[in-house]
């Protein structure tokens, strides 16, 4: 074998070699990637059943509900052109109230309701995620 040969076939096998580790990496990422949705996006896009994803949006006035074990709270969320109910067993946030904005990482049920895991809250009177602000700004831009 002539060292011409031998440096193109170790050059092929150093391509090989990158392109099946970035196909590890992005199959082993695939399962961690969680997706953001407003529920005006889960309406119109339909709801992605059985995988991690976050809803985000305002908790509405009037609907957070405490259940008697202390723990499940039911609220909706809405970005102001649709609403998701949402269900969460854990210890809420100490900002969560209505009126604020909330991310909810969890799935969606295929009645259209939302289970979360974990919720986080914002933090004083100007914050929203940025998730959250740029789908309610596209929401607002597209009603008029």
């Amino acid at each position: 074998m002539t060292p011409k040969s031998q440096r193109l076939t170790l050059a092929i096998l150093a391509v090989a070699a990158i392109v099946a580790a970035a196909l590890l990496a992005m199959s082993a990422l695939k399962d961690q990637a969680s997706f953001f949705y407003s529920p005006s996006d889960a309406k119109r896009d339909g709801l992605p059943l059985g995988r991690a994803v976050r809803l985000g949006g305002m908790v509405q006035a009037g609907s957070i509900q405490r259940a008697r074990d202390g723990v499940t709270v039911r609220f909706v969320v809405g970005d102001g052109q649709a609403t998701t109910p949402v269900t969460f067993a854990g210890i809420t946030p100490d900002l969560f109230r209505e009126r604020s904005g909330v991310v909810a990482e969890g799935h969606f049920n295929p009645d259209g309701s939302f289970t979360a895991t974990n919720l986080l809250a914002k933090h004083d009177e100007k914050y929203m995620p940025p998730q959250v602000a740029g789908a309610m700004h596209e929401t607002k831009t597209l009603e008029k």
